[in-house]
């Protein structure tokens, strides 16, 4: 088994329900750091967020932020954000659902809409399932993706996502996806397992992930990503 590149979900990956980042993943992922093998941060939080943990655990793969939006490595690109797709059809429909939702847009939008380049994130206290009937008759419905990270519901361009981004950055370092270990737990983690040789679900993970996940892990949350690495890439 030879792993290139180890490509991580960050909330509920690494990440505990409280959004705390477990030590023992920390302590993996920079045990594979030294051995050679980069890890990328794939997420659906914004660039800064994403960057700020990139930095935090010693990652040096580079990330993948906004579920695919946006893609970023340093020394690459003029060491600047590369915005992988324009936000026409998303910002048609933030004021679509303005206009239907009214004062609960602001009530369920996420408070970080702000920095967010590619989507628009609403928090999970509002269900899906009034997104999707409040965009039921919106004109470009099908150019749209809704994603349950499992902490928010994120609006986002179908023409991205966290697999086709992950796919774009690897190929443009030589890494094979064949050879790339991919960590997720929920529905937004689905395209980028995909893309990967090596489909890893920690044990909290949704039913969906595991079924398609190549290895489920016995442990939860960053406990289950530091399992992984230490049976795969150590």
């Amino acid at each position: 088994m030879t792993i290139e590149a180890i490509a991580v979900d960050i909330d509920g990956t690494i990440t505990d329900e409280k959004r705390q980042i477990c030590i023992s993943a920390i302590e993996a992922l920079r045990k594979a750091e030294a051995k050679g093998i980069p890890t990328i941060i794939v997420t659906g939080n914004v660039v800064n967020y994403a960057y700020a943990t990139e930095v935090l655990i010693g990652c040096s793969g580079g990330l993948v932020a906004e579920n695919g939006g946006i893609v970023f490595k340093e020394g690459e690109n003029n060491n600047a954000v590369e915005t992988l797709v324009e936000r026409d059809f998303v910002n048609s429909a933030e004021s679509h659902l303005k206009e239907k939702l009214g004062e609960k847009f602001n009530r369920h939008a996420s408070h970080d809409n702000m920095y967010r380049l590619t989507e628009t994130v609403f928090y999970k206290t509002i269900k899906r399932e009034e997104l999707e009937d409040a965009l039921k008759d919106f004109k470009y419905l099908e150019q749209l993706e809704i994603y349950d990270s499992g902490f928010a519901l994120h609006i986002t361009d179908k023409r991205v996502n966290k697999g086709t981004s992950l796919k774009y950055l690897c190929e443009r370092n030589g890494i094979n996806m064949e050879n790339v270990m991919a960590i997720g737990d929920s529905q937004n983690d689905e395209d980028f397992l995909k893309q990967a040789g090596y489909k890893i679900a920690v044990g909290n993970a949704e039913e969906k992930l595991k079924e398609m996940s190549t290895y489920t892990c016995e442990k939860f949350f960053g406990d289950g990503v530091a399992e992984a690495i230490e049976k795969f890439a150590l």
